[in-house]
């Protein structure tokens, strides 16, 4: 191999992991998740994963199932009851 050859190689291999990938793409706001039928029936459990990880309960976003879109989700606080009671 000449050192061309190398240096190309060394350098596709260093770039595999720069892609956003086929997986979940977000933070404690909410998140992405490219549309594909095997994405689509694991998503809310990505989702729920991702948002637990921040105290948080998904909110799955209507959006186009095809190729090309993305499955939209946002993390947001559970609600609860009222945080008062009445007492007498």
């Amino acid at each position: 191999m000449t050192c061309r050859t190398l240096i190309a190689v060394a350098l596709a291999c260093g770039l595999v992991g720069c892609a956003t990938g086929p997986g979940l793409t977000g933070n404690s706001a909410g998140g992405i998740i490219p549309w594909s039928p095997e994405n689509d029936a694991v998503a809310n459990e990505w989702a729920a994963q991702h948002c637990a990880q921040y105290g948080k309960v998904p909110v799955m976003r209507r959006g186009l199932r095809r190729y090309g879109e993305y499955i939209a989700f946002d993390c947001e606080f559970p609600k609860s009851g009222p945080s008062f009671r009445y007492s007498r």
